[in-house]
């Protein structure tokens, strides 16, 4: 799929709207709008890349040092007992957008009695927009826009 017809490209170039977190020369951070819980975040890469494996190892260490970075400041900013984090590749690893992104889900205590996954749902702009401002928060700017990543 090419950058013409990728909705997170859009969203990067500012066509489609989202919930900003945090945003530098490379990757964007914004608030998923189909939430598994508060405060699931995605970061995405500003260059197209279908796959992991069609992405620079430089900028693969560069989208996991800052994923890092934004889990301890969902993590904080939520309150949650834990984290996942994903990473789908192609359609048959479930991968929806074929552009490269990394989704960091805060995990509560009570949030899976079953094991399960918490059901997926539509966020309100006013909910995300709250919840990336109290993330923003936990945000050192010192630390996200370091020349490293």
């Amino acid at each position: 799929m090419g950058q013409n017809s990728c909705i997170f490209c859009d969203i990067i170039t500012k066509k489609l709207p989202h919930v900003d977190v945090h945003e530098d020369d490379n990757f964007l951070v914004l608030m998923d709008k189909y939430p598994i819980s508060l405060g699931h975040t995605l970061i995405i890469p500003k260059s197209h890349y279908d796959n992991l494996l069609l992405m620079p190892q430089k900028e693969v260490g560069r989208l996991y040092s800052l994923v890092s970075i934004i889990a301890g400041a969902v993590v904080s900013a939520t309150n949650a007992d834990g984290f996942n984090v994903g990473q789908n590749n192609g359609k048959a690893a479930n991968q929806i957008v074929p552009h490269v992104h990394v989704h960091i889900i805060p995990r509560f205590n009570d949030d899976s009695p079953n094991g399960r996954w918490p059901i997926r749902r539509v966020a309100s702009r006013a909910e995300l927009i709250d919840i990336a401002e109290r993330i923003k928060q936990f945000l050192n700017p010192t630390l996200v826009n370091r020349e490293s990543i």
